[in-house]
């Protein structure tokens, strides 16, 4: 399955006015994806990740994952606005069709309809890829993220309560999964 180099820009419109752009993400894009990234990392508990990480781990994590599965990025005027991307949902080879799919906003542009439209194009992606299952893993709560989720079809599968631990509390994880 190839990964998403070359595909071209996609231009997002909300209420008739151009926002942002789509496009596959690039390592040049690691530091602003790191910098979104590590804002959930230190202040949120929807990533079970406790330390920020390096612009060098995000360029190696983008690099070694782009080749076969999609990182894509929304930006307006240069600003890397979003990103989101698809991973395997496993190692063992009867789950290559199955992928599981993350989407970060920055903090400073959520609900603004640059998630769904950039989420909407990761799905666009991987069913273009031939990919058969996109599950989608949500700390809970999250009701924006599970919003985000069942508006793009996603159905709750799941619950795993208290899997993970953050910031000295129990952390339950839902499991959202779209057949594409």
């Amino acid at each position: 399955m190839p990964g998403v180099r070359g595909d071209p820009v996609r231009s997002i419109y909300i209420m008739g006015e151009l926002t942002s752009t789509i496009r596959p993400a690039t390592p040049q894009d690691a530091e602003k994806i790191a910098a979104i990234y590590n804002y959930y990392v230190e202040k949120t508990t929807v990533t079970f990740e406790e330390k920020a990480i390096s612009v060098a781990t995000m360029t190696e994590r983008l690099a070694a994952a782009s080749t076969t599965y999609p990182w894509l990025v929304a930006e307006s005027t240069s600003e890397v606005l979003a990103y989101a991307y698809a991973s395997p949902w496993s190692n063992r080879s009867g789950y290559k069709a199955s992928a599981e799919t993350t989407i970060y906003v920055a903090q400073n542009h959520t609900q603004k309809g640059i998630g769904i439209a950039l989420y909407g194009s990761l799905m666009e992606h991987l069913r273009a890829q031939i990919f058969h299952c996109a599950i989608g893993v949500i700390a809970q709560p999250n009701p924006v993220s599970v919003s985000l989720h069942e508006k793009l079809g996603f159905r709750k599968i799941g619950v795993m309560p208290e899997i993970g631990k953050k910031f000295g509390n129990w952390i339950s994880v839902g499991y959202w999964q779209l057949l594409l």
